[in-house]
């Protein structure tokens, strides 16, 4: 295996890990500043307001887009292991 597929599989698995990734972050993102809009504009300081529905938001964006989630991965698991097995 030389160098050039070695980094083409990194920046493939980078690549796979962001677009993983990003439905969670958005989601929590988004609640994080509406939630900390509507502390700046009540003045509530509750910490566990916060996390809770980040927290909540989180989960249930991963439960909904855990089959987009696995076919990317079982998709890039695939590759990885057809280059494996055509090099040796």
């Amino acid at each position: 295996m030389t160098g050039g597929e070695v980094l083409d599989i990194a920046r493939e698995g980078v690549w796979t890990m962001i677009l993983v990734a990003a439905p969670a972050m958005v989601i929590g993102l988004l609640v994080g500043v509406v939630i900390a809009l509507f502390q700046a504009l009540t003045q509530i300081q509750e910490m566990t307001l916060v996390f809770v529905p980040k927290i909540l938001a989180i989960f249930v964006t991963i439960l909904v887009t855990l089959p987009f989630m696995s076919q990317l991965l079982q998709a890039f698991m695939s590759r990885v292991t057809e280059m494996i097995l055509n090099t040796g």
